[in-house]
């Protein structure tokens, strides 16, 4: 089917049916390794690690929260880092040349005033003082901050960033900006408190991959999963300017094909030419800020009608949400509350669900259950807890 001028034209069903396959969301999950699902999809979102654990699990074949948990801090294939949009992410360690070549290439966007941000100078003491101070130890935040001011000064400590309820000091502005660059990476936990380490304990000799090279890795990597996209979309999902983005995407225009993909030109890689014919199929449940929903477009074709309003935040974030998905397309919200290994699941489904796809979502809920090792029950109704913030 061609569109304006003999420009392909592509169909919402291909294009949803192509990503479940590239999101193993399909009826089979992957015989895979949670890094290699991890990279496939662009990193898995970890601000809620438990999120993350049953996104990455969800794509795999018998696998459990276990199974992700050894791969972050027994194997060192995973990496939690501060990844796309400065969230944090899982990312496969391998690939971590890739992300921090392309993260810290993004031009900066600090929108603190003059006051309270750090000059580059500063920035620069900084990071460097965190890797430094990182690079045989895991410390808390508090133990990181003590180190970066004996090697900086006290300025680095003035209590001027604004914080929820508190002013955190100036030096924490540059944490992402170091794991950008490579310096620091999350370590595990001490007790309930955060840790950050260097990950060139885990990768010796790791050297971020050179700016063009790693962008171009990750805009084919992002169009494989995610694609056909725009640049305005790209620069959405990975957190930069869209001014960038789109010139990112004209000097690449040997290695992309263009596409017309709801009524607008779109992108893929040049050599990826696969678009299935097969129809959307599957129910799944898709955790807070799962990267099918979060890296998604159009909105309005993922998220039709009501979904839209009852599945995104008041400014049309996605993610903010744990969704049902059917065929592809969200259907409904869901809420997990755990007691012990009890695990009530409510689903509010904003569909009628016939027999058939009622014994599907008993199914996913059966399998949320393995994933996250506990013992879970089914409830159809009303989700009355709000979205993530």
């Amino acid at each position: 089917m061609t569109g304006r001028a003999g420009v392909p034209r592509v169909e919402w069903p291909q294009v949803c049916a192509r990503r479940l396959e590239r999101h193993a969301l399909g009826p089979v999950s992957v015989d895979a390794s949670p890094a290699d699902v991890a990279g496939a999809i662009c990193g898995a979102h970890a601000q809620v690690l438990s999120a993350a654990e049953l996104s990455l699990g969800l794509r795999l074949q018998g696998a459990t929260r276990t199974d992700v948990r050894d791969a972050l801090w027994t194997e060192r294939s995973l990496v939690k880092t501060y990844g796309p949009r400065g969230t944090v992410h899982l990312l496969p360690t391998r690939d971590l040349p890739m992300w921090t070549g392309a993260l810290s290439a993004i031009p900066s966007t600090n929108q603190f005033p003059d006051d309270v941000r750090l000059t580059a100078g500063q920035t620069e003491e900084v990071v460097g003082a965190i890797g430094q101070a990182l690079e045989d130890a895991e410390l808390t935040v508090e133990e990181l901050g003590e180190a970066v001011l004996a090697a900086t000064g006290t300025w680095a400590g003035d209590l001027v960033v604004p914080a929820f309820q508190e002013k955190w000091p100036r030096w924490r502005q540059a944490i992402t900006v170091a794991a950008h660059r490579g310096a620091l990476c999350f370590g595990p936990n001490r007790g309930r408190r955060v840790t950050y380490t260097n990950p060139h304990r885990w990768l010796p000799g790791f050297r971020p991959n050179r700016g063009k090279t790693a962008l171009t890795k990750v805009v084919r990597q992002y169009l494989h999963a995610y694609g056909p996209a725009t640049s305005k979309q790209f620069a959405q999902w990975i957190g930069g300017p869209p001014g960038w983005a789109a010139e990112l995407f004209d000097s690449l225009s040997g290695e992309l094909r263009e596409v017309e993909f709801d009524g607008s030109p779109a992108w893929l890689a040049a050599d990826d030419k696969v678009l299935p014919e097969i129809e959307p199929g599957g129910v799944r449940l898709l955790p807070y800020f799962d990267a099918y929903t979060v890296g998604s477009h159009p909105r309005k074709r993922l998220f039709p009608g009501r979904a839209a309003e009852r599945a995104l935040s008041r400014t049309g974030q996605a993610g903010t949400f744990p969704v049902l998905l059917v065929d592809g397309t969200v259907a409904g919200v869901w809420h997990l509350r755990r007691a012990g290994r009890k695990l009530d699941v409510t689903v509010e489904s904003l569909h009628r669900l016939g027999k058939g796809r009622q014994a599907e979502l008993e199914d996913e809920v059966e399998r949320v259950g393995r994933i996250l090792e506990g013992t879970p029950r089914l409830t159809m109704g009303t989700v009355t807890v709000g979205g993530h913030a």
